[in-house]
Parts: structure tokens; C-alpha cells; sequence
């Protein structure tokens, strides 16, 4: 990017001028927030039972007597070794907030399928102390939520996420598994094919890697019964990926050339 120069006036002028514009979209997205409120809420009838630190509990108990729970889909199935580097970056964020929103009446948890053990040796290991549980035992939210996928349906192109389809995965041979080098791919700007980098610093292939899926879904207590309100996924969590809200400001931007960010304490090793 051309970096032009101008005056303090000229800064100025163009400023006021871009201020007009971030005011409208502040509106904009202050009247999204509302009909996100408005949705039409839908009774969760089915038991789902999550491996956490209190014991094994229900959805209902995840709310911990409050009347909204927020859930992050948080990517780390049962074979990776490490969490989604991408759903680690975003929890770098929301671990220092989530003690905010308990204390205004939203319960807060990550939910991944990985044993309970595994999961909280990666959060001892990233420092964080955010709630997290665990679908491991049998549980059929992360299906339900469109956050997990089998590899039948990567090979058969039964995948609906984002409220949309994938194309089958490519299989290598006839006779041979899911090869899983290409997949439907969330592209970066500037760059293509980053999920096979990330599904390295899982330990995965990409097959394995993307059977698992980020996003975050909300729920409502309400006379003795949950209701699920809300769903976004893939760039719709654009917004809650806090370091991306902060290059949005800097002088260069995302300034992104390939898959650049890591699990926090791999900086500088690799």
C-alpha cells in the first residue's frame, strides 16, 4: 500500500470525513446486536451431558444460575495435541473478559470434543483459567450445533457449515482414505490453501484437522427450560477475534501474507 502524505489539515478533513462512515456502521451494528435479540428462540428438548471440572453435567447446568450462556466451539478434537491455533488466538481474548460477562448474567464456557484431561492441560499450559467442558462422553451437541462432522460426510459432501454445503472432500485413490490435502478452505486475504499449516500445529492432517469446526452459539434459560437463540460461525466470529479488531487500526492492517500467528507461547521457538 502507497502511503500518502498530506497536511494536518488534509489528515484532518479526510478523518472527519472517515468518522461519518465508522458512526454509520456503529449504527448499522447496533441495529444487527438487536434482531440477533430477536430471533425467534427454539426449545432444546434433547439431554446433553459435558465432562467438566464440577463432574458431569447438563447444558442447563452450564448456565450456573444464570439466565444466558454463551458457548465457543473451540476446534480441538480428540487427536489433535494442541488447540486450533486460531481458536487459541481468539481465547487469548476472551479468557481475560469471560469473568465480566459471568458477573452480568451470562455464563460463559468453551465447549471442544477432546477429553476433559486434555483440554485442561492445554489451558494450564496457555496460562488460562476460562471454563471449559468437555462433548467427549457420548454427546451429540457438537453435530447438532454444526461444529463436528464425520468423515463420511467430508467424503460424501454432507457438510453444512455456516448454513451452507461443501463439496465433497477429494478422496486420493478409490481405494485409498480421505487424503485430506484440499478441503472447502477458509482463505486469508492475500494468500490460499493456510489449513494444512494450521492443522500442523495440531499434529493433524487437514481431513482430520477440519472435521472439527469454530463458532459460537448462544442460550436462554428460561422457566426451567433452555432455548438456543443464536449461532455464528467462520468469519462471523471476525469480530470476537480480538487481535484482528486491533491491526483493523494499525497503519498497515491485517497486513497478512500467509498464516502468521501462533499458540501464544510458540512465538520466537519455531
Amino acid at each position: 500500500m502507497t502511503i500518502q502524505l498530506g497536511t494536518r489539515q488534509q489528515w484532518l478533513e479526510a478523518r472527519l470525513d472517515l468518522l461519518e462512515e465508522e458512526k454509520a456502521l456503529t449504527r448499522q451494528s447496533d441495529a444487527l446486536a438487536m434482531k440477533r435479540q430477536q430471533l425467534p428462540r427454539v426449545r432444546i428438548d434433547k439431554e446433553y451431558r459435558f465432562d467438566t471440572e464440577a463432574g458431569n453435567v447438563s447444558l442447563k447446568d452450564l448456565f450456573g444460575g444464570r439466565s444466558q450462556l454463551l458457548v465457543y466451539h473451540f476446534m480441538f478434537g480428540p487427536d489433535y495435541t494442541a488447540g486450533c491455533p486460531s481458536c487459541s488466538s481468539i481465547a487469548d481474548g476472551f479468557n481475560g473478559f469471560f469473568v465480566h460477562l459471568e458477573n452480568h448474567d451470562v455464563a460463559f464456557t468453551a465447549i471442544s470434543r477432546a477429553p476433559l484431561a486434555k483440554l485442561l492441560a492445554f489451558r494450564q499450559r496457555m496460562d488460562w483459567s476460562f471454563p471449559w467442558a468437555s462433548s467427549s462422553s457420548g454427546s451429540d451437541f457438537n453435530s447438532d450445533f454444526s461444529v463436528w462432522f464425520t468423515p463420511e460426510q467430508q467424503r460424501q459432501g454432507g457438510i453444512e457449515y455456516n448454513y451452507r454445503r461443501e463439496p465433497p472432500a477429494p478422496e486420493q485413490s478409490a481405494s485409498e482414505p480421505l487424503a485430506g490435502r484440499t478441503v472447502q478452505e477458509w482463505q486469508l486475504r492475500g494468500t490460499e490453501g493456510p489449513v494444512a499449516q494450521i492443522a500442523a500445529m495440531t499434529e493433524t492432517d487437514v481431513a482430520t484437522y477440519t472435521r472439527d469446526r469454530p463458532g459460537v452459539s448462544a442460550f436462554e434459560l428460561a422457566d426451567g427450560a433452555v432455548y438456543h437463540s443464536y449461532s455464528s460461525y467462520a468469519r462471523g466470529l471476525d469480530g470476537l477475534w480480538g487481535m484482528y479488531q486491533w491491526l483493523d487500526r494499525a497503519p498497515k492492517g491485517r497486513n497478512e501474507q500467509g498464516v502468521w500467528w501462533r499458540h501464544h507461547d510458540r512465538y520466537g521457538k519455531e
